[in-house]
């Protein structure tokens, strides 16, 4: 790290941490209103009826789309990163994907006015293009300015992931009034000029915050091999490009005729197929040492787990979504509240406990007291198996009523506990990919956390459009099963804490401020 990184990294003008994170902090809040800004309108807006201004299409169809769409938008992560490594740099790969992420908003926006569902979707491509070379690789960037790592570190995630979720809670609370109220492509375009704001605060601050952090890609001592580097890079990503447009043409044309609770399912298969193949290559063929074999050992477990955890949480712009919409009394004297400002709920509470949180592991760490990170997703896991227990009340009130409303304080204890659970499992997991990863391949490190994401965004999807008052049946089933799933991988996960912090204290090298090293 250069000298001026250095000083970068030294300074303590944001809550006490390097003034660089203000300037990601920020980026990333402008970011996350126009992603979570978009998500839930849309299930609602395609579900809606064509005299409501929607397209009138299946739940299940619809949801599965959200899925797919959110789905993409976390697995280009994983070729954003790869390409900020090798050739962008992650400041250039966050300045281009802004750019493309404010043009797919301006392109949804569009729609409207040209009568054709192409540019929507058009729209969507763009967004997760853009998404996926921004999204690792500012994340990548909070890591760097902290290279000591330790509780500090995981400190500075939660005020990172702090505005995150203040981004997201502004951004539905505006764009689904917009959206439900007036015009959804009014919501939709409100995303997009989100973004324009983020991307040129980025562009005039970063120079002055992060000085020579994430300027340059991670380049190879040999030159040659740099060059062949960058030239594989530049050629995958104009044969990945060509071969979306050739896919897009075709469909928009007819030709090939997609069903996307199908696709979606195939889809999954694809995802965890790419995480295994990934993970077998870097241990076998990514020339690592034995010490980084490890660490990349208990990446892999943290993946399996955290996907667990986002197939649960991910149902929220789906399945709670549609719940809000059909089953939750709105009406607060005599105005009734969009469906979408539910959404926020979690993001309201994220801001409420992520200065707690931050605090709580920054006075563990004064006191040498570190939990690992397999136990802190492991209780992450536990608590959010309490709010889908919560859930299934609420489910069998609505059925035992044959569709009763119920009371929004279900919908505000369920996200307090989903929203404890995510404080322990996301930025926790955010600090331990750059903390675990070798350094150079931290930015596709990166990525794989967001494969998790991935495959929990895309089961969250599949499973959403279950929530229908024409099945009212399904709904118990779904929280049910959910809540099975989440228990019994929370009780796997603490018995293989304790093996996994073994083998990590012994490894060589190990350094004390590790936060895998204690239980």
């Amino acid at each position: 790290m250069s000298a001026n990184a250095d000083n970068v990294t030294s300074q303590g003008g944001f809550f006490g941490h390097p003034k660089g994170l203000s300037t990601l902090f920020f980026t990333e809040m402008w970011e996350r209103f126009s992603f979570y800004g978009l998500r839930p309108l849309l299930v609602l807006f395609m579900a809606a009826a064509v005299m409501q201004g929607g397209w009138g299409w299946d739940r299940g169809e619809a949801s599965a789309i959200v899925g797919i769409y959110a789905a993409c938008v976390y697995l280009a992560s994983l070729p954003g990163g790869w390409i900020a490594d090798k050739w962008l740099g992650l400041r250039k790969a966050v300045l281009y994907g802004g750019g493309l992420i404010s043009l797919g908003h301006m392109t949804i926006g569009a729609s409207a006015f040209l009568d054709s569902k192409v540019p929507f979707f058009l729209g969507l491509i763009f967004i997760v293009l853009g998404t996926g070379l921004l999204k690792p690789n500012i994340s990548a960037m909070v890591g760097d300015l902290y290279p000591e790592g330790g509780a500090r570190k995981d400190a500075g995630f939660s005020i990172f992931y702090m505005g995150i979720n203040l981004g997201a809670f502004i951004g539905q609370l505006i764009t689904g009034f917009l959206g439900e109220k007036i015009g959804w492509h009014w919501g939709f375009t409100a995303a997009g000029l989100a973004m324009i704001i983020g991307l040129v605060q980025f562009w005039l601050m970063s120079a002055k915050t992060l000085g020579d952090i994430g300027s340059e890609p991670t380049k190879h001592p040999d030159p040659v091999v740099q060059a062949k580097q960058e030239s594989t890079v530049k050629l995958a990503t104009g044969v990945g490009l060509a071969i979306i447009a050739i896919v897009f043409i075709l469909v928009a044309a007819g030709v090939i005729v997609v069903n996307a609770q199908v696709v979606g399912t195939y889809l999954a298969y694809v995802l965890v197929s790419i995480g295994f193949v990934y993970f077998a290559y870097l241990l076998l063929l990514g020339g690592l040492d034995s010490g980084e074999k490890k660490r990349i050992l208990v990446i892999g477990v943290l993946f399996i787990f955290a996907a667990i955890f986002w197939s649960a949480f991910e149902q929220t712009p789906t399945a709670l979504n549609l719940f809000a919409q059909d089953f939750t009394d709105r009406n607060i004297g005599g105005f009734e509240m969009p469906a979408t400002w539910f959404q926020s709920v979690n993001s309201a509470w994220i801001i409420l406990l992520a200065p707690v949180i931050a605090a709580i592991w920054t006075s563990l760490g004064r006191r040498n007291i570190n939990l690992s990170s397999p136990v802190k997703f492991a209780i992450g896991l536990s608590v959010t198996t309490l709010a889908f227990v919560i859930m299934i009340f609420a489910a069998n009130i609505v059925v035992s009523g044959s569709g009763v409303r119920v009371s929004p304080f279900w919908l505000i204890t369920f996200y307090l506990f989903l929203t404890l659970g995510e404080l322990f499992v996301s930025p926790v997991g955010l600090s331990s990919m750059t903390t675990l990863s070798p350094k150079r391949y931290v930015g596709q490190m990166m990525g794989i956390w967001f494969l998790a994401s991935s495959v929990g965004n895309l089961i969250g999807g599949l499973v959403g459009g279950e929530v229908d008052p024409d099945n009212l049946a399904a709904m118990p089933r779904l929280f049910t099963t959910t809540t099975l799933f989440l228990g019994g991988a929370a009780l796997v996960l603490f018995l293989l804490s304790i093996p996994i912090s073994r083998m990590m204290r012994n490894r060589e090298g190990a350094k004390v401020d590790d936060p895998i090293e204690e239980v």
